[in-house]
C-alpha cells in the first residue's frame, strides 16, 4: 500500500536550492550521505487539474506549499530573503502567489479556502 509522497525538485545548483529548503524554509532532513538531504514536507494532498487551462504537459507537476495566513507568511519569507514573482492575488478557491528556489523553478504558495484533504484518515 502506499504509505508517502516523495517529490523530486531539478536543480541546476542543488546546493543553492537543498540550503534554500533547509536553512529558509527551514523544512527538517535526513542527511543519506555525501550532501544528498532528504526532507520532511508538510502534509500533502494532490490535486488533478485539465491541462485545457495551463501550458501544462499531461503528466507534469507543480509544487505548491500551503498556509494558513498567507500574508504573514509572505511576510516571513520575504524578510528571510526570499523572492516572490507575483502578487497575492484571490483565485476563489484561494490566495496565490509564487516565489522563486534558487537553483530551481519557482514555487507556489497558497492559503487554500475549500475544504482539504490531508489530514484524512486513509
Amino acid at each position: 500500500m502506499i504509505n508517502g509522497f516523495h517529490l523530486l525538485l531539478w536543480s541546476d545548483d542543488p546546493e543553492a536550492t537543498r540550503a534554500f529548503l533547509r536553512d529558509v524554509l527551514a523544512l527538517p532532513f535526513v542527511d543519506t550521505g555525501d550532501g544528498w538531504l532528504i526532507f520532511t514536507l508538510p502534509p500533502a494532498e494532490a490535486g488533478v487539474h485539465p491541462t485545457e487551462e495551463s501550458s501544462a504537459l499531461p503528466g507534469a507537476a507543480d509544487p505548491w506549499l500551503m498556509c494558513d495566513d498567507i500574508e504573514a507568511t509572505v511576510a516571513e519569507l520575504t524578510d528571510k530573503g526570499v523572492e516572490f514573482t507575483a502578487p497575492v492575488e484571490d483565485q476563489g478557491f484561494g490566495l496565490v502567489t509564487r516565489f522563486r528556489v534558487p537553483g530551481a523553478r519557482t514555487m507556489g504558495l497558497y492559503q487554500p479556502r475549500h475544504p482539504v484533504a490531508y489530514g484524512l484518515e486513509g
